[in-house]
């Protein structure tokens, strides 16, 4: 005869196991978007490098630069910026370096607000002759006096 300490035993080892394996679940995921191929004319970016480690002067502009990977047939038109609060801000990226699969680009920004700020970016590109919407990236900043 099973004891009630038996069960619950058994109860929180299930539990375990079931965390376990939804973090492997989760992680295949998270895993299998950043390596999907991509699609024909589709541009994808990667990341954005924050300057000064993040510790940014709010009354400064510092260059960003994003890095992403295409197939070579998309054109970059403009750069979307986006600080927690405010409206999204519009930028011309420059230094555009397209290369067989991966490139980058850099704008001049400015930090977003004082304090721990999450900014967002992403890109419009025209491919095949349609204008198109890329994914977003996301960089921290720290604004600082």
């Amino acid at each position: 005869m099973r004891t009630l300490v038996d069960v619950e035993r058994r109860y929180g080892r299930m539990r375990s196991l079931l965390s376990v394996l939804m973090c492997i679940a989760v992680l295949l995921v998270i895993s299998s978007c950043a390596t999907t191929p991509l699609g024909e004319g589709e541009l994808r970016l990667l990341r954005i490098q924050v300057p000064e480690n993040g510790n940014l002067r709010v009354s400064s502009s510092y260059r960003f630069i994003i890095n992403f990977e295409s197939d070579g047939s998309a054109e970059i038109i403009r750069a979307v910026c986006i600080c927690p609060g405010s409206s999204p801000r519009i930028y011309r990226p420059e230094d555009v370096r397209y290369g067989s699969k991966a490139g980058n680009f850099s704008l001049w920004l400015f930090a977003c607000d004082y304090g721990t700020q999450r900014l967002e970016c992403y890109v419009d590109y025209v491919s095949s002759g349609k204008r198109q919407r890329s994914n977003s990236v996301y960089g921290l900043t720290y604004g600082i006096n």
